[in-house]
């Protein structure tokens, strides 16, 4: 890890317009403010593993409201709220007034009142987590704006069904520590490719949140799925021009070994198509369910015609060296163990597992370092007290 002075020094270059605003879609932010992003996340790791105390709130809510299951984001928020003080409480529909009808504009003011930042999980149905997000974040502008609340706590996005930001910022200080700086990711080839798992309707923001993001590091990118599992079309076109902004490239392909060739580092996830997910959606809403039931079933059949985009051991040699860094968001389909058959092979994924386990790591760091950004007008003084005062998070010392 970088010296936290060196790390401080780059982040007094770094503009950026966080400071009582939110962070829903990484494309959104500027390149600055994802690299400000990255530099505090490795602050707050440095001075955590050397017994610092982090705490820069002396009170007040963090907000978790996930709308679907969770372990590595949930317990990340939960982490990076007890890193900076903040106390967590987790915000559950069935025991609240949202389940009578409440609407989102009056949940959003009640919730807010000593609240910093709130963290939402919304990424299982098209076209309405983000907007969801986005519905939250002006309901709790416009209560600051008319004098309701005496802060505007920021809105965080934990995984809708466009973007996953913490975990593709997460993936990126992977690849940044791990490839030898953001400047080495330059020219370097990603793949990012659809793999076979036994189930179906996996969200599709991961590979979405990749393409857009590495993108813009001018990484070489091979998005790779079977015809017909298409992302959003919006987030290709995105990813299509910030690789030309960057010098960087997108392909699609639709063979994971052509994808795996030779490249630097690979990322095999499922996801579902995203006419499937709207479909789905339709039929849940309309509670139709013996239809919503053969669509699982043919989803699942066609997902078996393609058992073969699994991470093994001989795709794993098509790569640079046959030494690519293997990548995944947690958990994974591994076969033989969790699984008949899945995504990864049992051997391919016990071996890179302390690194898997590494990545997952960064993401407390990064959901603290957005909170900072967010709250604090700042963040570069803020850090550079937590560095020189000599207070242990430990009792006693």
């Amino acid at each position: 890890m970088r010296n936290v002075s060196m790390l401080l020094e780059r982040l007094k270059e770094l503009i950026t317009h966080l400071y009582n605003g939110d962070f829903l879609l990484t494309w959104e932010r500027s390149q600055p403010e994802i690299e400000a992003v990255l530099a505090i996340a490795e602050v707050l790791e440095t001075l955590y593993r050397k017994g610092h105390d982090t705490r820069v709130f002396r009170g007040g809510l963090a907000i978790s409201h996930f709308r679907d299951k969770s372990t590595r984001t949930r317990f990340s928020f939960a982490s990076a709220a007890s890193l900076l003080g903040l106390d967590l409480v987790d915000l559950e529909e069935s025991k609240s007034q949202i389940a009578h009808g409440e609407t989102v504009r009056e949940t959003a003011n009640m919730i807010s009142f000593l609240a910093e930042v709130i963290g939402i999980r919304h990424d299982m149905f098209p076209d309405e987590g983000h907007e969801y997000m986005g519905e939250v974040a002006r309901a709790i502008e416009e209560g600051y704006r008319d004098g309701v609340l005496p802060r505007r706590a920021a809105v965080i996005n934990l995984q809708c069904d466009r973007d996953h930001p913490t975990q593709t910022l997460a993936d990126l200080k992977h690849l940044e520590q791990t490839l030898g700086g953001l400047a080495s990711l330059r020219g370097k080839k990603l793949a990012i490719t659809w793999a076979y798992s036994p189930s179906y309707g996996k969200p599709l923001s991961v590979p979405q949140g990749i393409i857009t993001l590495m993108t813009r590091f001018g990484m070489n990118v091979v998005l790779a799925y079977p015809e017909g599992y298409e992302l959003r079309p919006e987030t290709v076109e995105l990813a299509r021009r910030f690789a030309a902004d960057s010098g960087g490239s997108l392909e699609v392909v639709h063979d994971m070994r052509e994808a795996f060739r030779g490249a630097d580092a690979v990322y095999p996830k499922s996801w579902a198509p995203h006419h499937i997910l709207q479909e789905r959606t339709h039929l849940l809403r309309s509670g139709r369910t013996r239809e919503l039931d053969q669509l699982e079933k043919a989803c699942l059949e066609e997902n078996a015609r393609h058992r073969h985009w699994e991470c093994t051991e001989e795709a794993m040699k098509l790569t640079r060296g046959g030494k690519a860094l293997y990548m995944h968001c947690l958990p994974a389909d591994i076969t033989g163990v969790n699984c008949a058959a899945g995504e990864v092979a049992a051997s391919v994924f016990d071996r890179y597992r302390v690194p898997l386990y590494k990545q997952a790591e960064h993401k407390p760091y990064v959901i603290a370092a957005m909170i900072l950004l967010t709250r604090f007008e700042d963040p570069v003084a803020v850090l550079a007290h937590l560095a020189r005062s000599e207070r242990s998070r430990r009792a006693g010392r």
